[in-house]
């Protein structure tokens, strides 16, 4: 169910990542452990919807091939749940155009193939959690 929680950032932002890949999940928190940054493993959209109630996040790092996403409803509730929606940073396969365009119209701030979101963990993760300008 939860995989990490680290102590609340200064500006009391939090993310949390939706992903059911253990090892690829077990990565993305390893950098934000590294950057001191607050982040939630929710491995089904239940999960990231109720911790979202409980307390909103101020981001979302979505797997687009998470096979019980429905981005579209996903968005829409979170939207409905926080006070300000969340900046959203998803990712999936490069060869899979279509669902990345689809994250994109859906909403999605940030979209990127799997790779470059790899890519761009490290200099980028604390501002997609935190984000005051996201890059």
């Amino acid at each position: 169910m939860t995989s990490d929680t680290q102590p609340e950032s200064p500006a009391g932002g939090h993310g949390i990542l939706l992903c059911d890949d253990l090892l690829f999940a077990s990565r993305v928190l390893a950098t934000a452990r590294v950057q001191g940054c607050s982040l939630l493993w929710a491995r089904d959209p239940a999960t990231l919807l109720t911790w979202a109630r409980q307390r909103p996040p101020s981001a979302i790092l979505l797997d687009l091939h998470h096979p019980q996403l429905e981005l579209t409803p996903l968005l829409r509730e979170l939207s409905a749940l926080c006070p300000s929606p969340p900046y959203c940073v998803a990712f999936g396969s490069h060869v899979d155009g279509e669902r990345l365009e689809s994250a994109r119209r859906a909403g999605c701030q940030l979209v990127l193939p799997r790779s470059r979101f790899v890519a761009a963990l490290d200099p980028h993760l604390s501002e997609w959690i935190y984000p005051a300008n996201p890059r």
